[in-house]
């Protein structure tokens, strides 16, 4: 368990499907995640994605408490081969936490979990264009802008920018 004020990162447990399906479950979320994330999400999803993550060592996953109330997922997916000593951060948060510092904290938290407890020397992310709160959040964690990928993504059915951040730890 991570804690900083009123964040807390710690694992997921069963008992969090209905709230973790139940935050999920938003177009607002899921337009800013990858589109294997189904929609509409159940508690059956999120049953499957919980033993997905039981059984993947690469997925470095915790629950996001705010005041003792799950309210997202962080996470860290390491890679493999040339780039072991990297992974990639992801997050999200229900739509009624948004814009009360809670993903600064839990980037700030992962982040220094993958560096001091994991020895990885980089920590990389990928942004949508439109996601500009996510932006401020690694910036605000140290997270230095690395490139801009052109019409990258598709997403809804448009061409989005890619933007890539990074942290070192060297």
């Amino acid at each position: 368990m991570l804690k900083q004020g009123d964040i807390t990162l710690r694992a997921l447990q069963l008992s969090d499907k209905k709230q973790f399906a139940k935050l999920i479950n938003n177009k607002n979320i899921l337009n800013n995640l990858r589109d294997h994330i189904p929609y509409p999400y159940s508690e059956k999803d999120a049953e499957q994605f919980f033993a997905y993550i039981d059984n993947n060592d690469a997925e470095q996953v915790f629950a996001i408490e705010f005041r003792g109330n799950l309210c997202g997922v962080v996470s860290l997916t390491l890679q493999k081969d040339v780039h072991k000593h990297s992974a990639e951060i992801g997050y999200w948060l229900g739509e009624a936490f948004w814009a009360n510092g809670i993903a600064t904290k839990a980037i700030s938290l992962i982040t220094d979990f993958g560096f001091t407890k994991l020895g990885l020397k980089r920590i990389y992310a990928i942004v949508f264009e439109n996601n500009i709160a996510s932006m401020r959040a690694l910036e605000k964690n140290g997270y230095q802008q690395e490139g801009v990928l052109k019409k990258a993504i598709q997403k809804n059915a448009k061409l989005l920018d890619e933007y890539r951040f990074y942290k070192l730890n060297l």
